[in-house]
């Protein structure tokens, strides 16, 4: 398969994704018109989730055969950015969602993965409920599975539980009575489940990354499934390069707003060399700094992702090992830094192409730095520098989702 290019070009192969793109595009198009409206007035994009939905988009990575498209990882990313371009909330609201198909791909054929990859195939929707409000880290988790009358049923609380507001079911980090971690799934609707609209991030205001809570709710049948063996390695990877096409979809769109923002002035500054924004060489000289830093992102986007592409088939081929998916994360981590940094840099720079104008709150330019700025505060980048060096002089594996949560049974 072809994988969509970066700049929006397809090849001549025919694809599942290839033949939905003008429908994606059109969605896309629809969604960029209301985003900074939405995001002024905190209007929860449920609309425009559940048509991406409706057009197969959840389906993405879901294989042909259960209705999915097969998508590359590539054409995955790719379209993420294109996505976060017209709306960097919904690539984020959609993390979680993505995260349980890779999780579905790969398990050992059978009914359970048959199950959720069928109806995935047919339009539903996965929230995430992982990280607590109380306990020492995320991966301490008080939240509980037990049974009662005969059914598994789950109790607790969940905090940054991003799109369960817009999720058919819940992919819920849960301990058993025997202290082990474990994922369940509970519908979304079902009796004992309440989703609270209570994220109060400066960013990403409507991902729906609030609170989530858990009051002896059932759990779904085929509502525990767990992963391939050393497939959970992949994981750590796969999450953060979400981000950074989302980081990659702002950076575009930061470098769309700045180019709208120079035509449409009317007024020079008092040191200006021109009488025209148009033909103002400073101005234009911040527009191309932009446009830079877009190339760049874009570039290690690309490479990012046909790496994980590749080191997953040799995972397919070759079975697990400790260090499969090590470098890969590493890079990703390298990545992570540069990106944050190029698009921090362009979110800030915006504001040089346009004058005391370009600080009013109509037009919401300062969303694309805090937006940037909130998704940079998730996998800290602050520890990212460390966990390179310390790869590379020392040689230490970096720890990975395996590591925290142990490898589950395979289901």
């Amino acid at each position: 398969m072809t994988a969509v290019t970066l700049t929006g070009r397809v090849s001549d192969h025919s694809t599942a994704v290839d033949r939905s793109l003008p429908r994606f595009r059109e969605i896309f198009a629809r969604i960029a018109a209301g985003a900074a409206q939405r995001e002024r007035a905190r209007e929860l994009p449920y609309a425009e989730v559940a048509e991406l939905f409706a057009a197969g988009f959840g389906a993405l990575r879901v294989p042909v055969e259960f209705g999915g498209h097969g998508a590359t990882l590539p054409e995955l990313f790719e379209l993420l950015a294109e996505l976060g371009q017209a709306d960097s909330n919904i690539p984020q609201i959609l993390r979680g969602h993505f995260t349980t198909v890779e999780i579905l791909r790969n398990l050992d054929d059978g009914p359970v993965r048959a199950h959720w990859l069928e109806k995935i195939g047919a339009g539903a929707a996965f929230g995430n409920a992982q990280s607590e409000p109380t306990g020492r880290g995320t991966f301490d988790i008080s939240t509980t599975v037990t049974d009662h009358d005969g059914e598994a049923v789950v109790s607790g609380e969940k905090y940054y539980t991003t799109g369960t507001l817009y999720a058919d079911y819940i992919r819920v980090a849960v301990t058993d009575g025997d202290a082990r971690r474990r994922f369940v799934v509970v519908a979304a609707t079902a009796a004992g489940v309440d989703r609270i609209d209570d994220w109060d991030g400066i960013g990403q205001r409507l991902t729906a990354s609030g609170t989530t809570k858990f009051e002896a709710a059932p759990v779904a049948e085929f509502g525990e499934f767990g992963h391939r063996p050393g497939f959970l390695d992949q994981q750590s990877s796969f999450v953060q390069i979400v981000h950074v096409a989302t980081l990659a979809g702002i950076n575009r769109n930061v470098r769309d707003d700045a180019v709208e923002l120079v035509r449409s002035r009317t007024r020079t500054s008092l040191h200006a060399p021109s009488d025209a924004a148009t033909s103002d060489y400073a101005v234009l000289g911040v527009v191309g700094k932009i446009a830079k830093n877009v190339l760049v992102v874009d570039s290690i986007l690309q490479r990012i992702a046909q790496e994980l592409e590749d080191v997953n088939a040799r995972f397919a081929a070759e079975g697990p090992t400790r260090d499969l998916f090590a470098e890969v994360f590493v890079n990703t981590s390298a990545a992570q830094i540069a990106v944050i940094d190029a698009v921090l840099d362009s979110a800030n720079l915006i504001f040089n192409a346009g004058g005391s104008s370009a600080v009013r709150e109509g037009r919401n330019l300062d969303r694309h730095w805090r937006n940037a700025r909130t998704l940079a505060s998730h996998n800290p980048v602050v520890y990212k520098p460390t966990v390179i060096g310390d790869y590379l002089v020392n040689g230490t594996t970096p720890k990975s989702f395996a590591d925290r949560y142990g490898e589950p049974k395979n289901s």
